[in-house]
Protein backbone atom coordinates (compact mmCIF):
# COMPACT_ATOMS: atom_id res chain seq x y z
CA UNK A 1 0.00 0.00 0.00
CA UNK A 2 1.23 3.45 -0.78
CA UNK A 3 2.29 5.47 2.25
CA UNK A 4 0.10 8.46 2.68
CA UNK A 5 1.14 11.67 4.64
CA UNK A 6 -0.73 12.52 7.92
CA UNK A 7 -2.28 15.99 6.59
CA UNK A 8 -0.45 18.74 9.21
CA UNK A 9 -2.42 21.81 11.09
CA UNK A 10 -0.02 24.49 11.44
CA UNK A 11 0.98 25.86 14.51
CA UNK A 12 0.16 29.16 14.49
CA UNK A 13 -3.49 28.23 13.90
CA UNK A 14 -2.82 26.35 16.95
CA UNK A 15 -1.91 29.63 18.50
CA UNK A 16 -4.77 31.56 17.06
CA UNK A 17 -7.23 29.97 18.95
CA UNK A 18 -5.53 29.11 22.18
CA UNK A 19 -8.10 31.06 24.03
CA UNK A 20 -11.05 29.11 22.05
CA UNK A 21 -9.42 25.39 22.84
CA UNK A 22 -9.05 26.61 26.40
CA UNK A 23 -12.90 27.15 26.71
CA UNK A 24 -13.41 24.55 24.33
CA UNK A 25 -11.70 22.30 21.74
CA UNK A 26 -14.08 20.83 20.15
CA UNK A 27 -15.11 23.21 17.14
CA UNK A 28 -11.50 23.63 16.34
CA UNK A 29 -10.90 20.05 16.57
CA UNK A 30 -14.21 19.60 14.58
CA UNK A 31 -13.08 21.90 12.36
CA UNK A 32 -9.69 20.60 10.95
CA UNK A 33 -10.98 16.78 11.06
CA UNK A 34 -13.84 18.66 8.43
CA UNK A 35 -10.59 20.29 6.42
CA UNK A 36 -8.41 17.37 7.06
CA UNK A 37 -10.25 14.18 6.97
CA UNK A 38 -10.36 11.76 9.67
CA UNK A 39 -6.87 11.57 10.82
CA UNK A 40 -4.46 15.00 11.29
CA UNK A 41 -1.37 16.07 12.86
CA UNK A 42 -1.26 18.92 15.58
CA UNK A 43 1.52 21.12 16.87
CA UNK A 44 0.98 22.00 20.22
CA UNK A 45 4.85 24.47 21.34
CA UNK A 46 7.94 22.44 22.95
CA UNK A 47 8.25 20.19 19.62
CA UNK A 48 5.08 18.44 20.88
CA UNK A 49 2.83 16.97 18.17
CA UNK A 50 -0.27 15.32 18.30
CA UNK A 51 -1.94 12.29 16.01
CA UNK A 52 -6.09 13.25 16.26
CA UNK A 53 -8.09 10.94 14.88
CA UNK A 54 -12.00 10.35 14.17
CA UNK A 55 -11.30 7.03 12.22
CA UNK A 56 -12.80 3.91 14.22
CA UNK A 57 -10.59 1.67 12.34
CA UNK A 58 -7.72 3.37 13.49
CA UNK A 59 -8.75 2.91 17.10
CA UNK A 60 -9.60 -0.17 16.95
CA UNK A 61 -6.27 -1.33 15.44
CA UNK A 62 -4.56 0.72 18.71
CA UNK A 63 -6.73 -0.25 21.27
CA UNK A 64 -7.63 -4.09 20.63
CA UNK A 65 -6.21 -5.78 17.28
CA UNK A 66 -2.04 -4.28 17.92
CA UNK A 67 -2.75 -2.84 21.60
CA UNK A 68 0.94 -4.84 22.60
CA UNK A 69 2.51 -2.02 20.59
CA UNK A 70 0.30 0.68 22.53
CA UNK A 71 0.19 2.34 25.91
CA UNK A 72 -1.56 5.36 27.57
CA UNK A 73 0.07 8.60 27.20
CA UNK A 74 1.90 11.05 29.73
CA UNK A 75 -1.46 12.51 30.31
CA UNK A 76 -3.03 9.69 32.44
CA UNK A 77 0.28 7.90 33.32
CA UNK A 78 2.22 10.50 34.62
CA UNK A 79 0.18 13.92 34.58
CA UNK A 80 -2.55 12.05 36.11
CA UNK A 81 -0.83 9.77 38.11
CA UNK A 82 0.55 12.74 39.97
CA UNK A 83 -2.83 13.32 41.40
CA UNK A 84 -4.18 9.71 41.61
CA UNK A 85 -1.43 7.45 41.83
CA UNK A 86 -0.52 4.37 40.32
CA UNK A 87 -3.35 3.16 40.35
CA UNK A 88 -5.64 0.92 37.71
CA UNK A 89 -6.65 3.84 35.53
CA UNK A 90 -3.01 5.29 35.54
CA UNK A 91 -0.83 1.90 35.64
CA UNK A 92 1.10 0.56 32.70
CA UNK A 93 2.84 -2.70 31.12
CA UNK A 94 3.13 -5.46 33.77
CA UNK A 95 2.02 -3.15 36.85
CA UNK A 96 -1.49 -2.78 35.19
CA UNK A 97 -1.74 -6.45 34.61
CA UNK A 98 -0.92 -7.64 37.82
CA UNK A 99 -3.59 -5.09 39.54
CA UNK A 100 -6.17 -5.62 36.53
CA UNK A 101 -6.14 -9.48 37.66
CA UNK A 102 -6.24 -8.82 41.59
CA UNK A 103 -8.81 -6.68 41.36
CA UNK A 104 -11.55 -7.79 38.13
CA UNK A 105 -13.50 -10.12 40.40
CA UNK A 106 -14.85 -7.29 42.70
CA UNK A 107 -16.32 -5.67 39.24
CA UNK A 108 -17.89 -9.16 38.17
CA UNK A 109 -21.52 -8.98 37.45
CA UNK A 110 -22.06 -11.73 40.17
CA UNK A 111 -19.74 -9.62 42.72
CA UNK A 112 -21.77 -6.89 41.95
CA UNK A 113 -25.16 -8.02 42.83
CA UNK A 114 -24.37 -7.60 46.45
CA UNK A 115 -24.19 -3.84 46.23
CA UNK A 116 -27.57 -2.93 44.38
CA UNK A 117 -29.23 -2.37 47.82
CA UNK A 118 -26.90 0.45 49.02
CA UNK A 119 -26.77 2.02 45.02
CA UNK A 120 -30.38 1.98 45.62
CA UNK A 121 -30.42 3.61 49.00
CA UNK A 122 -27.49 6.01 47.58
CA UNK A 123 -29.75 7.07 44.57
CA UNK A 124 -32.97 7.17 46.25
CA UNK A 125 -31.55 9.51 49.24
CA UNK A 126 -29.90 12.23 46.68
CA UNK A 127 -32.90 12.18 44.49
CA UNK A 128 -34.85 13.53 47.58
CA UNK A 129 -33.25 16.82 46.79
CA UNK A 130 -35.13 17.60 43.78
CA UNK A 131 -37.26 20.70 43.99
CA UNK A 132 -40.80 19.51 42.27
CA UNK A 133 -42.05 22.35 39.86
CA UNK A 134 -39.18 24.59 39.90
CA UNK A 135 -36.07 25.09 36.96
CA UNK A 136 -33.07 23.74 38.88
CA UNK A 137 -29.61 22.93 37.78
CA UNK A 138 -29.64 18.92 37.48
CA UNK A 139 -25.85 18.21 37.53
CA UNK A 140 -24.83 19.02 40.80
CA UNK A 141 -27.92 16.38 42.01
CA UNK A 142 -26.09 13.70 39.47
CA UNK A 143 -23.25 14.78 40.76
CA UNK A 144 -23.54 14.14 44.45
CA UNK A 145 -25.72 11.21 43.61
CA UNK A 146 -22.55 9.41 41.69
CA UNK A 147 -20.10 10.47 44.30
CA UNK A 148 -22.54 9.01 47.26
CA UNK A 149 -23.29 6.00 45.16
CA UNK A 150 -19.27 5.08 44.83
CA UNK A 151 -19.10 6.33 48.70
CA UNK A 152 -21.81 3.55 49.22
CA UNK A 153 -20.07 1.02 47.16
CA UNK A 154 -17.11 1.11 48.42
CA UNK A 155 -17.66 1.38 52.32
CA UNK A 156 -21.52 0.70 53.00
CA UNK A 157 -21.04 2.32 56.48
CA UNK A 158 -22.48 6.36 57.61
CA UNK A 159 -19.37 8.54 57.03
CA UNK A 160 -19.30 12.29 58.54
CA UNK A 161 -20.90 14.72 55.30
CA UNK A 162 -18.35 17.09 55.58
CA UNK A 163 -15.47 14.41 54.89
CA UNK A 164 -17.63 13.15 51.75
CA UNK A 165 -17.77 16.83 50.41
CA UNK A 166 -14.32 17.49 51.28
CA UNK A 167 -13.10 14.33 49.24
CA UNK A 168 -15.76 15.34 46.64
CA UNK A 169 -13.80 18.91 46.51
CA UNK A 170 -10.28 18.10 46.49
CA UNK A 171 -11.00 15.42 43.77
CA UNK A 172 -12.86 17.96 41.36
CA UNK A 173 -10.38 20.28 42.08
CA UNK A 174 -7.53 18.41 41.14
CA UNK A 175 -9.16 17.30 37.88
CA UNK A 176 -9.84 21.08 36.89
CA UNK A 177 -5.89 21.21 37.48
CA UNK A 178 -4.92 18.75 35.08
CA UNK A 179 -7.44 20.16 32.49
CA UNK A 180 -5.53 23.76 32.83
CA UNK A 181 -1.86 21.88 32.54
CA UNK A 182 -3.44 20.16 29.22
CA UNK A 183 -4.82 23.23 27.58
CA UNK A 184 -2.39 25.97 28.80
CA UNK A 185 0.96 24.15 27.73
CA UNK A 186 2.74 27.62 26.94
CA UNK A 187 2.28 28.35 31.31
CA UNK A 188 4.31 24.72 32.12
CA UNK A 189 7.03 26.61 33.75
CA UNK A 190 4.54 28.50 36.05
CA UNK A 191 2.32 25.67 36.76
CA UNK A 192 5.39 23.53 38.28
CA UNK A 193 7.31 26.29 39.75
CA UNK A 194 4.41 28.71 40.28
CA UNK A 195 2.64 27.17 42.71
CA UNK A 196 -0.55 25.54 41.51
CA UNK A 197 0.94 21.82 41.11
CA UNK A 198 2.32 21.61 44.52
CA UNK A 199 -0.92 23.25 46.09
CA UNK A 200 -3.45 20.72 44.91
CA UNK A 201 -1.16 17.65 45.15
CA UNK A 202 -1.06 18.98 48.57
CA UNK A 203 -5.38 18.90 48.66
CA UNK A 204 -4.71 15.29 47.54
CA UNK A 205 -2.37 13.72 50.40
CA UNK A 206 -4.71 15.45 52.30
CA UNK A 207 -7.80 12.72 50.72
CA UNK A 208 -5.56 10.16 50.64
CA UNK A 209 -5.48 10.62 54.71
CA UNK A 210 -8.94 10.85 54.82
CA UNK A 211 -9.18 7.91 52.79
CA UNK A 212 -6.11 5.93 55.12
CA UNK A 213 -8.66 6.63 58.21
CA UNK A 214 -12.07 5.20 56.79
CA UNK A 215 -9.64 1.94 55.84
CA UNK A 216 -7.96 1.99 59.20
CA UNK A 217 -11.10 2.26 61.01
CA UNK A 218 -12.43 -1.14 59.16
CA UNK A 219 -9.46 -3.06 59.64
CA UNK A 220 -9.76 -1.96 63.88
CA UNK A 221 -13.66 -2.83 63.36
CA UNK A 222 -13.16 -6.90 62.11
CA UNK A 223 -16.47 -6.12 60.65
CA UNK A 224 -17.70 -7.14 57.48
CA UNK A 225 -20.11 -5.50 55.06
CA UNK A 226 -19.32 -7.36 51.78
CA UNK A 227 -18.37 -3.81 49.80
CA UNK A 228 -16.09 -2.62 47.35
CA UNK A 229 -13.44 -2.21 50.24
CA UNK A 230 -13.93 -5.73 51.93
CA UNK A 231 -13.61 -7.06 48.37
CA UNK A 232 -9.61 -4.77 48.02
CA UNK A 233 -8.89 -5.92 51.29
CA UNK A 234 -9.54 -9.33 50.86
CA UNK A 235 -7.85 -9.19 47.42
CA UNK A 236 -4.72 -11.37 46.76
CA UNK A 237 -1.84 -11.45 44.64
CA UNK A 238 -0.80 -15.17 43.12
CA UNK A 239 1.98 -15.36 45.86
CA UNK A 240 -0.48 -15.08 48.51
CA UNK A 241 0.06 -11.19 49.26
CA UNK A 242 -2.83 -8.34 50.00
CA UNK A 243 -2.05 -4.77 48.49
CA UNK A 244 -0.08 -2.45 50.49
CA UNK A 245 -1.55 0.84 52.07
CA UNK A 246 -0.06 3.11 49.25
CA UNK A 247 -1.58 0.84 46.79
CA UNK A 248 -4.99 0.57 48.02
CA UNK A 249 -5.24 3.85 48.33
CA UNK A 250 -4.09 4.56 45.20
CA UNK A 251 -7.10 2.16 43.91
CA UNK A 252 -9.87 4.01 45.96
CA UNK A 253 -8.54 7.51 45.13
CA UNK A 254 -8.98 6.32 41.19
CA UNK A 255 -12.40 4.42 42.08
CA UNK A 256 -13.56 8.09 43.20
CA UNK A 257 -12.21 10.07 40.65
CA UNK A 258 -13.22 7.83 37.18
CA UNK A 259 -16.45 6.32 39.40
CA UNK A 260 -18.18 9.02 40.02
CA UNK A 261 -17.50 11.94 37.39
CA UNK A 262 -18.07 10.04 33.96
CA UNK A 263 -21.37 8.58 35.62
CA UNK A 264 -23.22 11.99 36.98
CA UNK A 265 -22.38 13.34 33.47
CA UNK A 266 -23.84 10.93 31.76
CA UNK A 267 -27.55 11.04 34.20
CA UNK A 268 -27.79 14.63 33.60
CA UNK A 269 -27.31 14.91 29.34
CA UNK A 270 -29.48 11.56 29.51
CA UNK A 271 -32.31 13.85 31.54
CA UNK A 272 -31.28 16.83 29.55
CA UNK A 273 -32.15 14.45 26.52
CA UNK A 274 -35.46 13.06 28.22
CA UNK A 275 -36.79 16.40 28.69
CA UNK A 276 -36.19 17.21 25.17
CA UNK A 277 -38.19 14.55 23.86
CA UNK A 278 -41.00 13.64 25.41
CA UNK A 279 -42.51 10.56 23.51
CA UNK A 280 -38.96 8.61 24.14
CA UNK A 281 -39.68 9.70 28.08
CA UNK A 282 -43.33 8.45 28.01
CA UNK A 283 -42.16 5.31 25.98
CA UNK A 284 -39.66 5.06 29.13
CA UNK A 285 -42.31 5.43 31.56
CA UNK A 286 -44.49 2.23 30.32
CA UNK A 287 -41.77 0.18 30.74
CA UNK A 288 -40.85 1.67 33.55
CA UNK A 289 -44.50 1.19 35.14
CA UNK A 290 -44.93 -2.22 33.46
CA UNK A 291 -41.64 -3.97 34.88
CA UNK A 292 -41.62 -1.93 38.45
CA UNK A 293 -40.72 -3.52 41.74
CA UNK A 294 -43.35 -3.82 44.34
CA UNK A 295 -43.90 -0.68 46.29
CA UNK A 296 -43.75 -0.77 50.36
CA UNK A 297 -41.39 -3.75 50.17
CA UNK A 298 -37.16 -3.50 50.58
CA UNK A 299 -36.07 -5.54 47.53
CA UNK A 300 -33.84 -8.02 47.81
CA UNK A 301 -29.88 -7.36 45.58
CA UNK A 302 -31.83 -10.00 43.39
CA UNK A 303 -35.00 -8.58 42.63
CA UNK A 304 -33.16 -5.10 41.69
CA UNK A 305 -30.44 -7.27 39.06
CA UNK A 306 -33.93 -8.77 37.72
CA UNK A 307 -35.92 -5.19 37.35
CA UNK A 308 -31.76 -3.67 35.74
CA UNK A 309 -32.24 -6.57 33.32
CA UNK A 310 -35.94 -5.86 32.74
CA UNK A 311 -35.36 -2.30 32.07
CA UNK A 312 -34.24 -3.02 27.82
CA UNK A 313 -35.49 0.13 26.72
CA UNK A 314 -34.13 2.48 29.32
CA UNK A 315 -30.30 0.59 28.44
CA UNK A 316 -30.79 1.57 25.33
CA UNK A 317 -31.19 5.26 26.18
CA UNK A 318 -28.36 5.53 27.93
CA UNK A 319 -26.30 4.31 25.40
CA UNK A 320 -27.69 6.80 23.01
CA UNK A 321 -26.69 9.28 25.08
CA UNK A 322 -23.56 8.38 26.27
CA UNK A 323 -22.73 8.19 22.00
CA UNK A 324 -24.54 11.96 21.50
CA UNK A 325 -22.31 12.89 24.77
CA UNK A 326 -19.41 10.31 26.00
CA UNK A 327 -18.40 11.30 29.03
CA UNK A 328 -15.07 9.78 27.93
CA UNK A 329 -14.84 11.74 24.59
CA UNK A 330 -10.90 11.21 24.00
CA UNK A 331 -8.56 8.35 24.09
CA UNK A 332 -4.73 8.49 24.24
CA UNK A 333 -2.07 6.12 23.21
CA UNK A 334 1.41 6.17 22.42
CA UNK A 335 3.28 3.40 20.02
CA UNK A 336 6.29 1.97 21.90
CA UNK A 337 7.45 1.26 17.84
CA UNK A 338 6.80 2.03 14.72
CA UNK A 339 3.40 0.97 13.23
CA UNK A 340 1.18 1.59 10.28
CA UNK A 341 -2.50 2.04 9.21
CA UNK A 342 -4.03 2.22 6.06
CA UNK A 343 -0.79 3.54 4.45
CA UNK A 344 -0.04 6.20 7.41
CA UNK A 345 3.16 5.57 8.72
CA UNK A 346 3.21 6.47 12.73
CA UNK A 347 6.52 6.50 13.93
CA UNK A 348 7.39 5.25 17.03
CA UNK A 349 6.24 7.59 20.32
CA UNK A 350 3.92 9.28 18.34
CA UNK A 351 1.13 11.23 20.64
CA UNK A 352 -2.37 9.49 19.31
CA UNK A 353 -5.90 11.19 20.45
CA UNK A 354 -8.89 9.26 19.34
CA UNK A 355 -11.90 11.52 19.13
CA UNK A 356 -14.65 9.12 20.86
CA UNK A 357 -17.46 12.13 20.24
CA UNK A 358 -16.46 12.69 16.89
CA UNK A 359 -16.17 8.98 16.03
CA UNK A 360 -19.83 8.92 18.03
CA UNK A 361 -20.97 11.27 15.31
CA UNK A 362 -19.75 10.31 12.51
CA UNK A 363 -22.06 10.40 9.08
CA UNK A 364 -20.14 7.04 7.90
CA UNK A 365 -21.01 5.27 10.69
CA UNK A 366 -24.37 6.27 11.83
CA UNK A 367 -27.62 7.27 10.34
CA UNK A 368 -28.75 10.44 11.21
CA UNK A 369 -25.76 11.03 13.69
CA UNK A 370 -27.25 14.23 15.46
CA UNK A 371 -30.37 12.38 15.99
CA UNK A 372 -31.72 10.95 19.76
CA UNK A 373 -32.63 7.59 18.70
CA UNK A 374 -32.59 4.66 21.57
CA UNK A 375 -33.76 2.38 18.84
CA UNK A 376 -30.55 2.53 16.93
CA UNK A 377 -29.03 0.13 20.31
CA UNK A 378 -32.05 -2.55 20.58
CA UNK A 379 -31.38 -5.77 20.52
CA UNK A 380 -27.71 -5.09 22.02
CA UNK A 381 -26.51 -3.24 18.89
CA UNK A 382 -24.06 -1.47 20.78
CA UNK A 383 -22.00 -4.57 21.60
CA UNK A 384 -21.36 -5.03 17.88
CA UNK A 385 -21.48 -1.57 16.43
CA UNK A 386 -17.88 -0.69 15.23
CA UNK A 387 -18.11 3.12 15.71
CA UNK A 388 -19.13 2.77 19.19
CA UNK A 389 -16.43 3.65 22.60
CA UNK A 390 -18.21 4.76 25.16
CA UNK A 391 -16.19 2.40 28.00
CA UNK A 392 -13.59 2.21 25.71
CA UNK A 393 -12.30 -1.12 23.90
CA UNK A 394 -9.91 -3.72 24.21
CA UNK A 395 -8.36 -4.78 27.15
CA UNK A 396 -8.23 -1.94 28.81
CA UNK A 397 -11.68 -1.24 28.84
CA UNK A 398 -13.27 0.47 32.12
CA UNK A 399 -13.42 -2.55 34.54
CA UNK A 400 -16.23 -0.45 35.91
CA UNK A 401 -18.91 -0.58 32.94
CA UNK A 402 -21.25 -3.00 34.17
CA UNK A 403 -21.23 -1.06 37.81
CA UNK A 404 -21.99 2.27 35.60
CA UNK A 405 -24.83 0.83 33.58
CA UNK A 406 -26.67 -0.84 36.62
CA UNK A 407 -26.09 2.45 38.50
CA UNK A 408 -27.93 4.62 35.60
CA UNK A 409 -30.71 2.44 34.82
CA UNK A 410 -31.41 2.70 38.36
CA UNK A 411 -30.91 6.27 38.68
CA UNK A 412 -32.74 7.09 35.53
CA UNK A 413 -35.85 4.91 35.97
CA UNK A 414 -36.23 6.28 39.40
CA UNK A 415 -36.43 9.54 37.85
CA UNK A 416 -38.60 8.75 35.43
CA UNK A 417 -41.06 6.66 37.54
CA UNK A 418 -41.37 10.02 39.94
CA UNK A 419 -41.54 12.68 37.37
CA UNK A 420 -42.25 13.97 34.07
CA UNK A 421 -38.82 16.33 32.96
CA UNK A 422 -39.47 19.48 30.81
CA UNK A 423 -36.30 20.96 29.44
CA UNK A 424 -35.79 24.57 28.54
CA UNK A 425 -36.23 24.78 24.77
CA UNK A 426 -32.04 26.41 24.27
CA UNK A 427 -29.82 23.84 22.96
CA UNK A 428 -27.73 21.35 25.24
CA UNK A 429 -24.82 22.99 26.46
CA UNK A 430 -21.22 21.06 27.30
CA UNK A 431 -17.87 21.81 29.02
CA UNK A 432 -14.92 19.76 27.97
CA UNK A 433 -12.97 18.99 31.04
CA UNK A 434 -10.99 15.45 31.69
CA UNK A 435 -14.78 14.46 31.03
CA UNK A 436 -17.18 15.87 28.94
CA UNK A 437 -19.15 17.45 31.65
CA UNK A 438 -22.61 19.28 31.21
CA UNK A 439 -23.59 23.40 31.76
CA UNK A 440 -26.31 24.83 32.36
CA UNK A 441 -28.26 21.69 32.56
CA UNK A 442 -31.65 23.43 33.72
CA UNK A 443 -34.77 21.31 34.20
CA UNK A 444 -38.34 20.94 35.57
CA UNK A 445 -39.42 17.98 37.39
CA UNK A 446 -43.25 18.05 37.46
CA UNK A 447 -44.58 15.32 39.83
CA UNK A 448 -46.61 12.37 38.06
CA UNK A 449 -50.17 11.82 39.65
Amino acid sequence: MRERQIPKVPFIRFLRNAKRILKNPLPFHHENFIEKGDTFRLKIGFGQTVVFSRNPGFAIHALQKNQRNYHKSDIQTKQLAKYVGQGLLTAEGEKWKVQRKLIQPAFHKKALVNLLNKVMDAIQLELQRIEPNTPIDIFPIFNDLAFQTVVKALFSTDIEPALINRLQHITEAAQEMLVRELRQPYKRLYFKYGGPIKKHIALVQEAREILRGFVNERRQSGERHDDLLDMLLDARYDDGSAMDEKQLLDEILILFVAGHETTSNALTFTMELLGRHPEIQERLYDEIVNDSMKENEIPSDSDILAFIKSQTYAKQVIEESMRLYPPAYFIDRVNYEGDSFEGMEIPKGSNLLFSVIEIHKHKDFWEYPEQFNPDRFADNAGMKHPAYFPFGAGPRMCIGNNFAMYEMILAVTEVVKQYTIVSKDTPIEIKPLITLKPQNAILTFIPRS
